[in-house]
Order: structure tokens, then C-alpha cells, then sequence
């Protein structure tokens, strides 16, 4: 059985790093008023930030039409016998969902949508890993036993410099933990039952960021491979600087420097900064 994998344009993977591993994506869209952008296709996340600094309204997200999905499994059917369809977390986005319909629409090809529980170069691992077991042959059930496995291990936490982007787009769950002192905390969160939750409440930027680096060492300091990913609004110097130190002080640490694209980056707001990683 040929199986292609396909994520969605929040798991950020870089083009030429889709095109090597053959991954295919369907991007979501970002909306500043009645104009509308596909992610990753029409605008880098260079051109959002830019743009949404230009702006004081809010800019809106959307979740691929049903109808992108049906076409894009039609087209895959032409190569393909399944699918293995990887997306953000349904607990903040329709996507997965709307995967799942998609999939009872087509007929010549079998479809396995996947709830990454999380989102983007995190979820992005796990399409580079099913990209791997496929070409190597594994069917779609023996990755999907894989994915279940490194969600065991799968961690991610990051930091916002305010919470206000996420309550207006109501993507944050238990946000009355911070009600009030909005201004004074830098929250770190996380995603937990497949919802944007708060995690802890820090002073300052600084602190914050040691504090993600302090729950990452829980786990680096147990010695087993892992791979990791700093993910930045904005921020590639100084995600480029914490890439540098966990290199340094944890040689069997794979890092990457990844971005938060504009649909997540419409939530989170410029300046979020987060760390994900699973044992390998």
C-alpha cells in the first residue's frame, strides 16, 4: 500500500523540507477584512507580522472548506491508496474535523486523519516521522501505533507577552486564571486536552523563558535522544540564541528553529516564543 502523508500549513514545515520528505499540505487562511490570505501560500509569516503591525483590527482565521479536502484526496487517489491526514489540535481548530467528513466523501482512496493534540513544528514532527515510516513502506496503521507512541512524550510550552490576541479569538481555555493581571505576567501555556490552557504564571520575559528551559531539562537530563524545536513570533535571534544553548549543553538533543505562521500567529500575537520536544 503507497501512502501519502499530509498535514495541514500550521505544522509549518518549510517547502523545501515538504518537497524532500514528500509531505503534502492544505493551507489555512488568515483574513484581514474581506481580504484573504492561504498561509504559507499567499503570505510568509514575515509578511504577516508586518502586516498586522500596519493594522489595529484583529485579523480572523479559517479552517480549509471540506470541499479543498475532498479535492485534494481525489487528486491523491490518482497516486496513492491511503492517506494519512495530520492536523492541529481539535480542541482549537476544525480542521481535523473537517478532515474526518472529507474522508467519508471520497471513494478511491482510504483516509486516516490524525489529531496531533497540538500544533505547529511539533505537529510538524509528527508528519516527518510518517513521511519516514511510508517511504520505508509501513502501512498506515503501523504509523499511526508510531504517532501514539511519541504523543506519550510530546511536550510543548510557550510564552505570550500578552494574553489579549488569544481571549479575543477565543482560544484560550481557563483564561480567568490570569483575569486581572494581565499586564503584569508573562503566562506560560500549554496545550492540555487539546485546549490552550495556562500553565504558570511568570513576572518577566526572562523568567518565563528559563522556566520553559527548566521544563525541558526534566526531561534532557534523562539522556535519551530527543529532538526539539524553539518556535518564535518574530523572534529568530533570540530563538536561534536558545537553539545554540541546548545544543551546547545536550549533545544527544537534536534542535530546530521553527516560526509561528500567521493563523497561529493571529492567536498568540509578535514576540510569543515556545519550546516543544519528544523522546525519539
Amino acid at each position: 500500500m503507497k501512502t501519502a502523508i499530509l498535514t495541514d500549513s500550521t505544522a509549518y514545515i518549510p517547502k523545501e523540507l515538504r518537497d524532500r520528505h514528500s509531505i503534502h499540505m492544505i493551507p489555512l487562511s488568515v483574513n484581514f477584512g474581506t481580504e484573504s490570505y492561504q498561509e504559507e501560500v499567499d503570505m510568509t509569516a514575515e509578511q504577516f507580522y508586518t502586516k498586522m503591525n500596519e493594522r489595529k483590527d484583529l485579523p480572523t482565521t479559517s479552517q480549509p472548506p471540506t470541499g479543498m479536502f475532498v479535492e485534494l484526496f481525489e487528486k491523491l487517489a490518482e497516486e496513492y491508496d491511503a492517506v494519512l491526514s495530520i492536523h492541529l489540535s481539535s480542541g482549537i481548530s476544525g480542521t481535523y474535523s473537517g478532515a474526518v467528513t472529507a474522508a467519508t466523501m471520497v471513494d478511491h482512496i482510504k483516509v486516516f486523519p490524525f489529531d496531533s493534540e497540538i500544533s505547529c513544528m511539533v505537529q510538524g514532527f509528527y508528519a516527518l516521522e510518517a513521511s519516514q515510516m511510508a517511504n520505508e513502506g509501513k502501512t498506515p496503521e503501523e504509523i499511526l501505533a508510531r504517532l501514539e507512541k511519541m504523543k506519550q512524550s510530546m511536550r510543548a510550552y510557550f510564552m505570550v507577552d500578552d494574553l489579549t490576541n488569544l481571549q479575543r479569538g477565543g482560544r484560550l481555555s481557563g483564561a480567568q486564571a490570569f483575569i486581572g493581571s494581565l499586564l503584569q505576567v508573562k503566562p506560560i501555556l500549554h496545550v492540555d486536552d487539546k485546549m490552550i490552557v495556562p500553565f504558570e504564571k511568570i513576572r518577566t520575559r526572562k523568567k518565563a523563558i528559563n522556566r520553559v528551559n527548566e521544563l525541558f531539562k526534566e526531561d534532557a537530563e534523562k539522556n535519551k535522544p530527543m529532538r526539539a524545536v524553539v518556535i518564535h513570533a518574530n523572534r529568530s535571534d533570540e530563538a536561534e540564541k536558545m537553539k545554540r544553548e541546548i545544543e551546547d549543553k545536550y549533545p544527544h538533543v537534536e534542535c530546530l528553529v521553527s516560526y509561528f505562521g500567521a493563523v497561529i500567529g493571529t492567536h498568540l500575537g509578535e514576540g510569543a516564543i515556545g519550546l516543544g520536544w519528544y523522546m525519539k
